[in-house]
């Protein structure tokens, strides 16, 4: 599982839509000029989440896309899927050998890898991919943006973001740590 650019701009703009939109429609004009993200890719990435159903447009003058729900039912999950990203690190674990290795498969069967390494690294990415999965569909739109208000870093810009960075230097916090989530090793002490 690789996120991609796509992933990170679609729930980016998302974000950008939650916090700034009050239930009236906000162009990607706007959205593009605040995130520094293309226009054109912008259009693309929200044709997407209008087919799967998280964003609407709105025609006419002051038409733009508001949310298809409420921010606290569409999950991180749903807008990575609504632009394709591949959120399953186990998807493509085959066991099928690398190109130029010859393995003896067993008569009328396609040649496997089926060692202990194959089945112990599959197993493993395969638990990863259901904590990741778990994750992303418990964690909503509505979450990132309650956080983003308790932690100062709301949408009036980057003042707030320098105030709260301040804070959280302050309080020991530093800005590689999660405000969504406590560090892993928080939950396994």
């Amino acid at each position: 599982m690789r996120l991609t650019s796509k992933g990170r701009y679609a729930v980016r703009a998302m974000l950008d839509l939650t916090f700034h939109s009050s239930g009236n429609p906000v162009r990607l004009q706007e959205i593009s000029t605040r995130q520094a993200i293309s226009l054109h890719y912008l259009e693309q990435l929200f044709r997407k989440l209008r087919t799967g159903r998280v964003v609407k447009s709105v025609r006419g003058p002051g038409g733009g896309y508001v949310l298809a729900r409420s921010m606290d039912e569409i999950t991180i999950k749903d807008v990575l899927e609504c632009v394709g990203e591949n959120i399953n690190p186990a998807k493509d674990i085959l066991g099928n050998p690398s190109s130029g290795v010859e393995v003896r498969p067993n008569e009328g069967e396609a040649a496997k890898v089926n060692t202990t390494e194959f089945n112990l690294t599959r197993n493993f990415f395969q638990n990863l991919g259901i904590l990741m999965q778990e994750y992303l569909s418990t964690t909503t739109l509505g979450d990132l943006q309650r956080k983003s208000r308790e932690a100062g870093m709301g949408a009036q810009g980057t003042e707030n973001r320098e105030a709260s960075e301040a804070q959280s230097s302050n309080m020991g916090q530093t800005s590689s740590e999660s405000v969504i989530r406590p560090n892993i090793g928080e939950i396994n002490q």
